[in-house]
Order: C-alpha cells, then sequence, then structure tokens
C-alpha cells in the first residue's frame, strides 16, 4: 500500500479559499492535508490581535469562540479545496456540539488544529476538532457544516 501524500495550503492559498480576512481570518496555513478526510491548521498568536485589547488587558487569553472558529475554519478550507473548481463556494457553520475548553492560550503560543471527518452525507459534514498547544489539548469541539457551491 502506497502511504498518502500529504499536502499544505500557505496563507495566500487560504485567501483563495476562505471569505474571511484581517481581522477574522484565525488560520495562518494548512499543514498534512489529506483531501477532506484530515488536516492540521496553524494559528500564530499573538498580541497584535485586536481581542486582545479587552480580553484580557493584564492577562491576554485568546477567547474560546475564536479557536472554535479557527477550528471551523480549517475544516471549511479543506472542504472547499477538495472541491478543486473555480466556482465559488462557502461552507457554513451549522452545530457545534461537546465543545470543551482545557487551557488558556496566550500570545506566543501555536495552535495545531486537528480536523478530521466522521461524517459526510450530501454536502452536510461533521468533524472532530482538537486544538493543541506545544502537544496539549487546548480545546476539542465537533464542529458541522454545510457545503454550497457556486
Amino acid at each position: 500500500m502506497v502511504p498518502a501524500t500529504l499536502e499544505a495550503v500557505d496563507i495566500l492559498g487560504l485567501m483563495k479559499l476562505l471569505p474571511h480576512r484581517y481581522p477574522f481570518l484565525m488560520i495562518d496555513r494548512i499543514v498534512e492535508i489529506d483531501g477532506n478526510d484530515s488536516a492540521i491548521g496553524i494559528k500564530n498568536v499573538t498580541i497584535n490581535e485586536p481581542h486582545f485589547q479587552g480580553h484580557f488587558p493584564d492577562q491576554p487569553v485568546m477567547p474560546g469562540v475564536l479557536i472554535v472558529e479557527a477550528m471551523a475554519q480549517t475544516a471549511g478550507a479543506i472542504c472547499i479545496r477538495s472541491l478543486n473548481t473555480e466556482k465559488p463556494s462557502l461552507v457554513y457553520f451549522l452545530t457545534i456540539d461537546n465543545a470543551k475548553f482545557r487551557k488558556p492560550v496566550v500570545p506566543g503560543d501555536q495552535l495545531k488544529i486537528h480536523v478530521k471527518k466522521i461524517k459526510m452525507r450530501g454536502n452536510l459534514l461533521k468533524f472532530a476538532c482538537e486544538a493543541m498547544v506545544e502537544g496539549a489539548k487546548a480545546a476539542e469541539a465537533e464542529i458541522s457544516a454545510m457545503m454550497v457551491t457556486g
């Protein structure tokens, strides 16, 4: 059996796949892409991000909702990429299940967002997601989405 060839997408590639832009583009690149089955998204967390002005000024912590959004963007990008089409496509976030936040994510951390497809029925997909910092789980959730093609 031949091992799968894992691919990657840099920031310019992400901007072609996703409609999000600063300050709401939550991932910097995606590595180890296996079709729309799994991937690892990378988010470099920096103090320059606007949410740290108010969350929290004396002890900055990345909001959990933005970690979940980074998970959704990673899953959405590999879904759109797997369509391999020039038509505009969108992935709409449908549900978040079993979200748990295990440790704070702070400036200087690098989030590695592991997404793995667990179900697909037509244009509906569900992913198991984990956000890791230095090998420790910071957050996890199951995310479902709907793909819409132009």
